[in-house]
């Protein structure tokens, strides 16, 4: 009487994951890796003075 239970629970089971499947869910879906997340820096506010000065491009 016990394997009748399981076998109808696991054929259950299987008709449920079908169903689920048209409907595109997964639940054996590997997890989704963290986002990288970059720091950047923000622009001097005042340019820095040297003895020698260039022309600079404003990348700012």
């Amino acid at each position: 009487m016990q394997a009748l239970i399981e076998l109808l629970a696991g054929f259950i089971a299987l008709l449920a994951t079908a169903a689920l499947a048209q409907f595109g869910v997964d639940l054996n879906a590997a997890p989704r890796p963290d986002r990288e997340i970059h720091r950047v820096s923000d622009c001097p506010e005042a340019p820095t003075k040297a003895l020698i000065t260039a022309p600079r491009s404003n990348d700012c």
